[in-house]
């Protein structure tokens, strides 16, 4: 395992996102503990004691069961991380009680990442309001032992990504953002990078595979990497991609089965970069990928709960985008049907409530309209 030195201790480069973790019945909650207990078993004995987790993730389950799990090993030999949950301004005014729940789940003393999670257009007034007092609370925290390092995950724009660090550069100690070949000019991560570094910040990165998105190509696209690197597998060469930035600490991976830890555990057993010339036969891949694209789902879910109608937005989205690649909408009806209702764009009420939560700030409302409208059309 590759390890990146952060402060006073040596942190894995590959991060355990439990954030997609293997579930029963398709039920989010209902985690398959058996599975993740063998994977958490096999990531500790091969290296990995970063382990990154937050209030949300698998609608509050993930924190309890990293707890649980976690507490089986000594507590010095991983690293934990979770999140303040800033989406809604009540959560802010119970701030003491939100944290002393997760410590509580979490079945630990202390926090040794703790995160002001998805900094974002639609939340950044909330974070950054005095007399909420967010900070000094975390900062007490952090005095107190109970935090080791603070830091934030964003995805604001980055005029307000700037707003963000101009406040508060002198008290967070790293930045979670998205970065992987498709957003480095598709959501600007460059430019965050460029502004992390004048603050001299050190960098996690989230969404490396843009959430399995980037896992699989099309046959053409796969040949033009394996004609580079034919022993490289197509996940790797994500990876590969951000092994070229010398101020990445932890890549973070929301694994969903052994087999993609087994892999990820093998790709990070090795510093291989890629050269100059794979960079930019990425960067193509990824500007000819762009224009057919429809919408930057990574799906992270924040919309599902917010939705009065139940829809299963991701998954509509994700076939949306599939339609744009094939412009086939017979191929529809098998993702979609088996939702019944909650997978039928056309029950949008374009109330908006899911675009609050948006972290990629899609106009999730127009998406799921023309969506629905062409599906009408060609059925």
């Amino acid at each position: 395992m590759l390890y990146r030195k952060f402060k006073d201790i040596d942190v894995s480069a590959l991060g355990f996102g439990l954030m997609r973790l293997p579930c029963l019945n398709n039920d989010r909650k209902q985690l398959d503990m058996k599975t993740v207990r063998e994977m958490v078993h096999y990531a500790m004995e091969h290296g990995i004691n970063y382990y990154d987790t937050a209030y949300n993730y698998h609608d509050g389950e993930s924190e309890r069961v990293a707890g649980e799990l976690l507490n089986e090993y000594p507590r010095n030999s991983f690293c934990l991380a979770t999140k303040f949950p800033g989406f809604e301004r009540e959560r802010f005014l119970r701030a003491p009680e939100i944290f002393k729940e997760q410590l509580n789940k979490c079945q630990v003393d202390y926090f040794d990442f703790y995160l002001m999670h998805s900094v974002s257009d639609s939340n950044i007034t909330l974070y950054m309001d005095d007399e909420l007092g967010l900070m000094d609370y975390l900062l007490k925290e952090k005095n107190a032992g109970r935090i080791r390092y603070l830091g934030f995950s964003t995805h604001a724009s980055n005029d307000n990504f700037r707003l963000f660090l101009e406040k508060y550069h002198d008290v967070v100690e790293f930045c979670q953002i998205q970065i992987n070949w498709i957003d480095w000019t598709y959501q600007n991560a460059k430019e965050k990078m460029t502004i992390l570094k004048e603050y001299d910040l050190p960098v996690w990165v989230m969404e490396p595979l843009r959430g399995g998105y980037l896992a699989t190509l099309a046959e053409d696209e796969e040949a033009t990497l394996k004609a580079m690197r034919p022993y490289e597998s197509i996940p790797a060469w994500s990876f590969r991609y951000l092994q070229q930035f010398s101020e990445i600490g932890v890549i973070l991976s929301g694994m969903s089965t052994m087999a993609q830890l087994k892999e990820n555990i093998e790709t990070f057993s090795l510093f291989k970069p890629v050269s100059e010339e794979e960079n930019e036969a990425l960067l193509i891949l990824a500007e000819n990928k762009l224009a057919k694209t429809v919408v930057p789902c990574t799906a992270c879910r924040y919309c599902v709960s917010e939705c009065p109608q139940g829809l299963e937005i991701p998954v509509i989205l994700e076939t949306s985008n599939a339609y744009a690649f094939t412009e086939q909408i017979s191929n529809i009806p098998r993702k979609l049907q088996p939702l019944g209702d909650a997978g039928d764009p056309r029950r949008c009420i374009a109330c908006r409530s899911c675009e609050s939560a948006c972290t990629q700030n899609i106009p999730i409302a127009e998406t799921m309209y023309k969506f629905g409208a062409k599906w009408k059309l060609d059925k």
